[in-house]
């Protein structure tokens, strides 16, 4: 598989499938492990990360799990290539901004990805679309399995997996559910439901993971705690809290449709009416915009476009795909320009 492939490729977590994938875009599981007696990678110098590099490499060809993989070396990629990566959620923002001794192995359906020296020796992870996380689980504990057999990671009987960050030690997994809430934000509930998920230990981020805002609200819910309870616990956790999430942005959705509906109508159709005419569009307000649509597709508002056409939009018209697509570097005003007519193609087309 070559980069530019994934151009032509539905991302995992955005194919609009799955269970409650009207509220719940996706569904991932990762797990942070290091190898034993190698530095951690915020300490290791530059020998002692190729070294651990090589060795990881070695160790991932040889997992029947991952023959279906590419291996991206990121120092032979552009900062345009890294942002593109980003932006299909296949890497952190961390991993692309250093490049040495860091890799990046992908599978050809997006699904597995794996970041080789970011904070850790190895962040795997693993995406399904709408709220599955046993099967993203169900995955990544056949491939940590397999990996295991191949490298020697470090690992306590008393502490779990050890981790560069000690948050993450223990399991070293993290499960995370990317949720779309438009109704919970509009009836200004939303504030009240993030106060009680940071209470239960629970973490929230914007689209993109750590260090990043809420857009287009979309909320990334994931577990702080990663020592003392199983894997299968921590899911559980998460599912249960998810559930309750799931039921308030439904009754918060079916009182707008009861209360407002002229006006959720309104702001629907001008969110529509915007992106089907404008000339030129910035990234931050293409998403609040197809946000709304969505919402529209999902209740019935909208009935002519698919869901998957807006979700489509969600990742072409970010910045690097735009470049990606045009084969060259392109100002910031070129491509609010090229943005709008992307999407002035694809929406006029239903």
């Amino acid at each position: 598989m070559q980069l530019n492939d994934l151009l032509n490729h539905t991302s995992e977590w955005l194919k609009g499938s799955g269970p409650n994938s009207d509220i719940v875009i996706s569904s991932r599981i990762r797990l942070a492990r290091n190898l034993d007696k190698e530095n951690f990678p915020h300490w290791a110098n530059k020998s002692q990360g190729a070294t651990v590099l090589n060795i990881i490499k070695e160790g991932v060809a040889k997992v029947d799990y991952l023959k279906r993989t590419t291996f991206f070396n990121l120092a032979d990629i552009d900062s345009v290539d890294k942002q593109f990566l980003v932006e299909r959620h296949l890497m952190s923002l961390e991993q692309a901004q250093k490049s040495d001794s860091k890799a990046l192995v992908v599978d050809d359906e997006e699904i597995v990805s794996i970041m080789i020296n970011e904070e850790d020796h190895i962040r795997m992870q693993v995406m399904q679309s709408g709220f599955n996380l046993f099967e993203a689980w169900n995955i990544i504990n056949a491939i940590d399995d397999n990996l295991a057999r191949e490298l020697n990671f470090a690992f306590l009987s008393n502490w779990g997996y050890l981790t560069a960050c000690p948050t993450n030690a223990g399991t070293g997994m993290r499960g995370s559910v990317m949720l779309h809430l438009p109704a919970l934000v509009m009836t200004r509930s939303i504030e009240r439901v993030m106060a009680a998920i940071a209470k239960l230990s629970f973490t929230t981020r914007g689209l993109y993971g750590e260090g990043t805002q809420a857009m287009g609200n979309f909320f990334q819910i994931s577990n702080q705690i990663s020592l003392g309870p199983s894997e299968g616990e921590i899911i559980e956790s998460i599912n249960g809290l998810i559930r309750q999430i799931i039921e308030q942005e439904k009754q918060a959705r079916e009182s707008l449709l009861a209360k407002n509906s002229p006006l959720l109508e309104d702001r629907i159709n001008r969110s529509l009416g915007i992106l089907k005419s404008a000339r030129i569009i910035s990234s931050q307000e293409t998403i609040e915009l197809l946000s709304m649509v969505r919402l529209g597709c999902d209740a019935g508002i909208i009935k002519d476009i698919d869901r998957r056409v807006i979700n489509e939009l969600f990742i072409i018209t970010q910045p690097a795909h735009l470049q990606k697509l045009e084969n060259k570097k392109i100002s910031a005003q070129e491509r609010d320009l090229k943005r709008a007519e992307l999407i002035r193609d694809k929406l006029n087309i239903h």
